[in-house]
């Protein structure tokens, strides 16, 4: 849309009938402060100005549009038939003005310049949102490049430990043999078992999530009955962790729609952080609690609890509390699998915690009507 600005109601209209005959949008203004109060609230393409006016004449008007970051881009052409003296139209350039024209002016000439100004003006926008675009995309690499050198830092971290346990145990072991005290020596070689076992969970892990980034993760839906799914990640826990005590509560006889394996590793990693973060006690909860719509499970322990701010976090790629941080090791990768795995299967995930009380991860699923059996 143009807009004309003018305190004489004939030049508007003379103006607007050429503009309106080439199809532009037209609007008008009969004086500067109209003007100002119009490109403030307006989009336009280009404003033609007249100089003398009553109240602010042109040139104010144009040094106040010029002024303005919204509209300091936008075209103006002056256009007078008073003012054509060298020092006035100087003037028209140094108060922001984009052209200066004087009456009587050719028609197509006119035109001609609105049309080679409106085209510069779009170019120029479009040239601002394409460094826009860059910046950001160069914003978003280096974030990348920053996230990537942290992944890398915190994955040579974390398998550094255990292969360095590995390494020690084996040496430890062949010293046992050699010593002829085999009990020694298995003793060692299952803590170096278990280290490569956590080396494969990490290793798991990282895969998972390049699978999922890809959206390349693999899920194998079938029916299942809850109980199969709690009772199943229950023994597992229970053989890795036998001086923990798991009570559990509520009724899991119903059938569900999922992949087994990977809701298993959900339940798997809520008890895994249950156990890491309550070393001081030895029971934990898992109850299960079904509504019409929607069963629930929860993992329940009274550890050391999680920070408000933490607690929307934690199912972020990546973090960790600054004190799990300090105390406990780890990647920070679980809970992200653990909640993209969940929003799979079109259930909701979440945590309450209060510090030092303890916390209650949990998540749900959804539950088919016609295959409940309660």
């Amino acid at each position: 849309m143009i807009l004309i600005v003018d305190d004489k109601i004939e030049n508007i209209t003379a103006l607007s009938k050429i503009l309106v005959s080439q199809h532009f949008d037209v609007d008008s203004a009969l004086s500067g402060e109209e003007a100002l109060k119009k490109v403030l609230k307006n989009e336009y393409q280009l404003v033609i100005l007249d100089v003398q006016m009553p109240g602010m004449d042109g040139f104010e008007v144009a040094e106040a549009i010029s002024g303005i970051r919204k509209t300091s881009e936008l075209p103006i052409i002056f256009l007078s038939a008073v003012n054509v003296s060298k020092a006035f139209i100087t003037k028209g350039y140094t108060s922001g003005g984009h052209d200066y024209l004087v009456k009587p002016v050719d028609p197509d000439i006119l035109v001609l310049k609105i049309r080679t100004f409106i085209k510069l003006q779009e170019q120029t926008k479009e040239l601002a949102r394409t460094q826009e675009e860059l910046r950001n995309e160069i914003e978003q690499r280096k974030r990348l490049e920053e996230k990537k050198d942290e992944l890398m830092g915190m994955v040579s971290h974390e398998v550094k430990t255990p292969l360095t346990s590995v390494k020690a145990y084996i040496q430890l072991a062949g010293v046992a043999v050699h010593n002829d005290r085999k009990e020694n020596a298995l003793q060692f070689i299952n803590k170096a078992d278990s280290q490569i076992e956590k080396l494969n969970q990490m290793m798991n892990a990282l895969l998972d999530m390049a699978k999922m980034e890809a959206g390349m993760l693999d899920f194998n839906v079938a029916e299942f009955n809850l109980n199969q799914l709690v009772d199943g990640a229950l023994d597992i826990f229970i053989q890795s962790n036998p001086e923990r005590k798991v009570v559990r509560e509520g009724d899991a006889d119903i059938v569900l729609r999922g992949d087994l394996l990977r809701l298993e590793q959900v339940i798997l990693n809520y008890l895994s952080n249950a156990a890491k973060y309550s070393p001081e006690t030895e029971t934990i909860y898992v109850t299960i609690r079904k509504t019409t719509r929607n069963v629930e499970i929860c993992v329940i322990d009274n550890g050391i609890g999680i920070d408000l701010e933490d607690q929307a976090n934690l199912f972020k790629k990546f973090y960790r509390t600054q004190q799990s941080i300090a105390e406990y090791r780890g990647m920070g990768m679980g809970l992200y699998l653990c909640a993209e795995i969940v929003k799979f299967h079109g259930g909701a995930y979440g945590v309450k915690s209060n510090p030092q009380k303890g916390s209650t991860f949990y998540f749900t699923l959804p539950i088919d009507p016609k295959k409940t059996d309660c």
